[in-house]
């Protein structure tokens, strides 16, 4: 479906926008635009890919709807990916949260409508199921503004639709980086509670949910991959495991602004989600304002009993973690470079 068209990912320079790169880069599509704030990535991805004629990069901020705009023209598709991630930061600094995550995410869809992109995939987290914390907040209200926007975009216009994940695997600020890295230098792996759980996935998965939003989505969806669980304990000592280490771990309790598990769908969207085999297809609420009507008469579902959480989730064992493990580039150099063999 990309052939020959012109991708724009914002945020760009972060784990999703490297993986879409690597994705893409040697495909038959015609342009790849990273858009990104940070220009000493951009330069060192331009060392990394060298494609002159195929990947462009633009410095902007989606706070900015000018440069976003300027990015935006002769774009087919839009990976909205650009945004502040990291629990405590937002915490500490909600007012930043909401510029980037709230009001920069309706300038990157405005934008997308104005140029008349085919679609625009709105990434988002599980976090913004039951937001509890600043992060997952501002990402719920984005949800709400790209099904608002959609509602306004006529026949034949741009698709305005999102995705919802859980933990991506390795990325920037992931806690596997950090796991390794402590026991590098000899130090034991600090946990937050071992009973947490929350979601996996790699980051080619959450790739893969993407391209099914611009393949299949409807104005207004939101779509979410089924994914495997673990407890933190489990997934640091499947770690210690594979780097053959006796480090130890050390508990160092919750964060601000942190659950004890994470939901995917909320017992809500869980009675109107669409079941698509891996993945589930959340679809948007078409009702006008005008609200009289439902003091005579309203709607039935049926109402299950339950979110789709980390909880109920399929848990994996440790066993099942090292293995996933393993499918990861970064973990099976930092093994070879541990001098480590990689057992299948």
């Amino acid at each position: 479906m990309f052939s020959g068209k012109t991708l724009l990912i914002t945020g760009g320079t972060g784990s999703f926008g490297r993986a879409c790169l690597d994705r893409f880069v040697d495909s038959d599509v015609k342009e790849i635009r990273i858009f990104s704030r940070d220009e000493m990535k951009q330069h060192e991805m331009r060392h990394v890919y060298r494609y002159p004629d195929k990947v462009s990069y633009f410095i902007g901020d989606v706070r900015n709807y000018a440069s976003i705009a300027s990015a935006m023209r002769g774009v087919d598709y839009v990976f909205h990916a650009a945004a502040l991630k990291e629990v405590p930061s937002c915490e500490f600094f909600p007012l930043e949260a909401v510029r980037t995550n709230i009001l920069g995410a309706d300038n990157t869809i405005r934008a997308a409508i104005a140029a008349n992109v085919r679609a625009i995939v709105c990434l988002s987290t599980d976090k913004a199921a039951y937001p509890i914390n600043a992060m997952g907040m501002t990402k719920a209200l984005m949800e709400k503004i790209l099904i608002a926007r959609s509602r306004d975009v006529t026949e034949g216009g741009t698709v305005v639709c999102g995705t919802r994940y859980g933990n991506v695997m390795c990325s920037r600020g992931s806690v596997i980086p950090l796991f390794i890295s402590q026991i590098q230098q000899g130090r034991p792996i600090t946990i937050t509670d071992p009973l947490m759980t929350r979601f996996l996935m790699h980051l080619e998965e959450a790739i893969d949910l993407v391209i099914h939003a611009f393949t299949h989505a409807e104005q207004g969806d939101i779509f979410v991959r089924k994914s495997p669980a673990s407890t933190i304990g489990n997934l640091a000592q499947a770690v210690l495991e594979l780097f053959q280490s006796s480090n130890g771990i050390r508990y160092i309790g919750k964060r601000h602004g942190e659950k004890m598990s994470e939901t995917l769908l909320t017992v809500e969207e869980m009675a109107k989600a669409v079941d698509e085999g891996e993945y589930y297809r959340v679809p948007t609420d078409t009702r006008g304002l005008n609200y009289d009507r439902y003091f005579f008469e309203g709607i039935t579902e049926a109402r299950p009993d339950t979110s789709y959480n980390s909880d109920n989730a399929r848990q994996l064992t440790v066993e099942e973690i090292k293995v996933e493990l393993l499918k990861i580039p970064y973990v099976r150099a930092e093994l070879a470079r541990s001098g480590l063999s990689v057992v299948e």
